[in-house]
């Protein structure tokens, strides 16, 4: 079965209330699991993407070529010559081990 952009918005925006997962909420309500998945990560990937950053951000002068990050416990230093795609592999990282 076809779903227009509206009706699949309108299924996903249901799913987000019942607290299901994204699986179950397809198996639940007769939707194809791996279809409706999909449809989650294709909204997710157009929404924006802003990450707050937190004000201890700052370049310190005892690290004078690095960005620190400190949350809590955590310190992250990160070079301020780092090339984009090591970032993202270190923002990847962080993602996944929260």
């Amino acid at each position: 079965m076809n779903f227009s952009t509206e009706e699949k918005a309108l299924w996903v925006a249901d799913w987000k209330q019942s607290g299901l997962s994204a699986w179950a909420y397809a198996k639940e309500n007769g939707l194809n699991p791996q279809t409706f998945v999909r449809w989650t990560r294709t909204e997710n990937a157009t929404e924006p993407g802003f990450v707050e950053v937190p004000t201890e951000i700052m370049l310190q002068p005892h690290y004078p070529h690095q960005i620190v990050i400190e949350k809590g416990d955590v310190k992250i230093h990160i070079p301020c010559g780092i090339g984009r795609n090591e970032l993202q592999t270190i923002m990847s990282g962080l993602w996944r081990a929260q």
